[in-house]
C-alpha cells in the first residue's frame, strides 16, 4: 500500500486530542461563556451599526485555512479584533432597527443544550424526547395565546391540528402554501396549477412572494392588494372580495390568503375575522402571519388582535423575534396536519420503523421542507419554564411602555409627527415638511419628495454615529423612521438617550439646510 507521507504523521500527532474531549470542552466552554458575558456587559460601548466597509474581513484573515491547529485563546483574540468590529450589535440596548432578535439566558442555555446533544430529530425514533417535547411546548404556547383547540394536539386524537417549530416565517409560509396547493390541485387537477391565485396586501412580508414562486404559482397570480392610510394600511375585506370575484370571473382559482398581525413596515394589523369570512366563501386557505406581534398576544390586552383566528387554517409567530428565544424558532400551528403531511412527506426504506408504522407518533420531517431538523424545542422549553407566563408578559409590557415613552417625547417636539398609529412596541415618525421648509406649505409631490429625502438623510446621519440604530419604511409614499423597542437589555434611559441623539442630528441637519429649502 505504500507509506504515508511524513506530513500526515505530523498532522496525526498534532491532532491526537479527541475533538470532543470532556475536560478540554469544559475548559474552552468556560472561556466562551466568560467571553460572551463580558460582551453583553460591554455591548452598549460598541457602535450599534457596524462601521466597516465591504470586504474588510478579507484583508484581515489569511487566504487559506491553517495547516496546524490554533489555540482557542488565539481564536478569541481574532474574534475580538476582527469579527466584533464587523458585527451589527442586535443585542445592544441601543438597537431599535428592523424587529428585535431578543435573547435571554434561558434561550441561550437552551440552545447550548440543543447543540450539545446534537440530535437529528427527523422522526420520533431518531430521538423521542425531541419530538415529544416539541409537541408539548407547542401546546403550552398555543394555550397561552388561547388558540382554538383545533390548532392543538389532543390526547384522544380528536383534533387534526398541532404545532411544529420551523426555522423562520419563510419556511412556515412555504409549508402551508404547499399544503394548500396540493389540497386544491387534488380537487381540480394538477394541470390547473397556473390558475391558482395567492392573495396578500402590499404590506405583507416579501417571503410570501418567494414562497409562491417556489411553490410554482404563476407570478402573475401573486396579488398584493393595495392598502391605504384610511385603514391604517391593513387589508380591506371589501378590496379582497372584489379582487377575488374578478379573478373567478377570469377563470382563475383563489387558493391562499396571508393576513398579517404586525406588518414589517408599520406593524399594521389585518382584520382577521372579516378577511376569514370572505376567504371561506371561496374555499381559500388562510394563514395568519404574526411573526413579530404574535408574542404580545399572550397578554390579554393584545389578544383581540388575533380574534377570528378560529376561522383561519394556520397561524405562526417567531419566538426568536420578541419572545426571548434565540434564532431560529418559528412557531407554526395548523388545523389540518394531514394536508401538511400529505404535501411534504416521504417514506424511504431506510427511515421505516415500527413507531412510524404504528401511526401513534409524529414524524416532524413530514411537517417541514428539510429532512434533518434541530432540537429547537429545548430552548423554548427553557424560556417558558425559566420565566413563566407572568414574567414574559411583564417583559413584553415593559417594551410597549418604553415605546409609549418614545412616542410621548416625539409629541413634545413640534418638528416631528407620528406617521401611523403605534400598535405594539414600534413607533413610526418623521420630520414634518413644515419643520424642513419653515413656512406654511401645501401638499404636493415635490414637497413630499424633498421631505422624504431629508428624513432619509437624518436617519443615515443618526445611524452613522453608531450611537443608536434605526431603520426605515415607506408607506403611502411617505418615508418614515421606524423605532422598534425590543432588545432585552434596553431600559428607559436608552430610549430617552436615543431621542436626544435624534434631536441633536435634527438640529445639525436643519441648521445646515438654512434657507436653501425655503
Amino acid at each position: 500500500m505504500g507509506s504515508l507521507p511524513a506530513n500526515n504523521f505530523e498532522s496525526m500527532s498534532l491532532c491526537s486530542q479527541n475533538p470532543l474531549d470532556p475536560d478540554e470542552f469544559r475548559r474552552q466552554g468556560h472561556m466562551i461563556i466568560d467571553f460572551l458575558a463580558d460582551y453583553y456587559k460591554n455591548v452598549e460601548k460598541y457602535p450599534v451599526r457596524t462601521q466597516v466597509d465591504p470586504g474588510y474581513l478579507k484583508k484581515r484573515l489569511p487566504e487559506s485555512a491553517p495547516y496546524n491547529p490554533e489555540s482557542i485563546e488565539t481564536i478569541l483574540e481574532d474574534v475580538t479584533n476582527d469579527i466584533i468590529p464587523g458585527l451589527t450589535h442586535w443585542q445592544s440596548p441601543n438597537y431599535f432597527a428592523y424587529f428585535p432578535s431578543s435573547g435571554s439566558i434561558a434561550g441561550f442555555l437552551g440552545e447550548m443544550l440543543s447543540t450539545g446533544f446534537n440530535v437529528v430529530g427527523f422522526n420520533w425514533m431518531s430521538s423521542p424526547a425531541a419530538t415529544e417535547l416539541e409537541s408539548i411546548v407547542m401546546n403550552w404556547l398555543g394555550q397561552m395565546l388561547t388558540l382554538p383547540k383545533s390548532f392543538l394536539f389532543s390526547s384522544d386524537g380528536s383534533s387534526g391540528g398541532g404545532g411544529v417549530l420551523q426555522g423562520t416565517t419563510c419556511e412556515a409560509i412555504l409549508c402551508t402554501l404547499t399544503a394548500a396547493r396540493d389540497k386544491m390541485l387534488n380537487k381540480i387537477g394538477r394541470e390547473n396549477i397556473n390558475k391558482l391565485v395567492v392573495y396578500a396586501s402590499d404590506q405583507t412580508l416579501s417571503a410570501l412572494q418567494k414562497a409562491a414562486q417556489i411553490a410554482g404559482i404563476n407570478p402573475k397570480n401573486f396579488l398584493a392588494i393595495a392598502t391605504s392610510k384610511a385603514t391604517n394600511f391593513g387589508l380591506s375585506p371589501n378590496s379582497l372580495q372584489s379582487t377575488i370575484l374578478a379573478d373567478i370571473e377570469s377563470g382563475l382559482v383563489p387558493l391562499f390568503l396571508c393576513a398579517t398581525v404586525g406588518t414589517t413596515s408599520s406593524t399594521a394589523v389585518d382584520p382577521i375575522g372579516p378577511l376569514c369570512a370572505v376567504a371561506k366563501l371561496h374555499g381559500i386557505w388562510v394563514h395568519i402571519d404574526a411573526a413579530y406581534a404574535g408574542s404580545a398576544c399572550i397578554c390579554p390586552e393584545f389578544r383581540h388582535f388575533i380574534d377570528g383566528v378560529e376561522d383561519a387554517d394556520s397561524f405562526s409567530l417567531n419566538a426568536h423575534k420578541w419572545f426571548f428565544t434565540t434564532l431560529d424558532c418559528c412557531c407554526l400551528w395548523v388545523k389540518d396536519s394531514d394536508s401538511l403531511v400529505k404535501a411534504l412527506s416521504t417514506s424511504p426504506e431506510y427511515l421505516k420503523n415500527k413507531a412510524t408504522d404504528s401511526k401513534q407518533v409524529i414524524d416532524y420531517k413530514d411537517w417541514q421542507i428539510a429532512l434533518s431538523r434541530r432540537f429547537r424545542s429545548m430552548k423554548l422549553w427553557l424560556v417558558l419554564r425559566s420565566y413563566g407566563i407572568a414574567n414574559l408578559r411583564t417583559f413584553l409590557r415593559s417594551h410597549v411602555k418604553m415605546a409609549k415613552h418614545f412616542q410621548g417625547l416625539i409629541g413634545m417636539d413640534n418638528r416631528f409627527e407620528i406617521v401611523v398609529p403605534r400598535t405594539f412596541a414600534m413607533v413610526c415618525f418623521r420630520l414634518k415638511p413644515a419643520a424642513i421648509f419653515r413656512k406654511k406649505i401645501v401638499e404636493d409631490d415635490h414637497i413630499e419628495a424633498q421631505t422624504n429625502e431629508v428624513n432619509a438623510k437624518l436617519l443615515e446621519s443618526v445611524n452613522a454615529s453608531g450611537k443608536i440604530y434605526m431603520t426605515h419604511a415607506v408607506v403611502g409614499g411617505v418615508y418614515m423612521i421606524r423605532f422598534a423597542v425590543g432588545a432585552t437589555l434596553t431600559e428607559e434611559r436608552h430610549v430617552t438617550g436615543a431621542w436626544k441623539v435624534v434631536q441633536e442630528h435634527t438640529d445639525a441637519i436643519l441648521g445646515a439646510l438654512g434657507e436653501d429649502v425655503c
